[in-house]
């Protein structure tokens, strides 16, 4: 891994799913983390920071194409580069 001063700066919206116009395949070559409600997400789909929301999956329910159905969850929401282990 890289460090977070190589790092391209996090997009205000940002989605795991490639197929999304929200997808920066660059993002995803560094380790980030996402704190909502001042506790890390481990499970985040997508997020929007100036609007302040996360999707995460809703239990182990799929849509017909077998992706997990997400759920929008509202509050504030921190995005960062995690920094490699020592």
């Amino acid at each position: 891994m890289t460090d977070a001063s190589t790092a391209p700066t996090l997009p205000d919206h940002l989605s795991i799913d490639p197929r999304s116009p929200h997808h920066v395949a660059a993002v995803f070559e560094h380790d980030i983390g996402i704190r909502f409600n001042d506790k890390e997400r481990f499970d985040v789909e997508e997020y929007c920071v100036s609007e302040g929301w996360v999707k995460v999956p809703a239990g182990k329910a799929k849509d017909r194409h077998g992706r997990p159905l997400l759920i929008k969850l509202k509050g504030r929401v921190e995005a960062f580069y995690r920094s490699p282990a020592a």
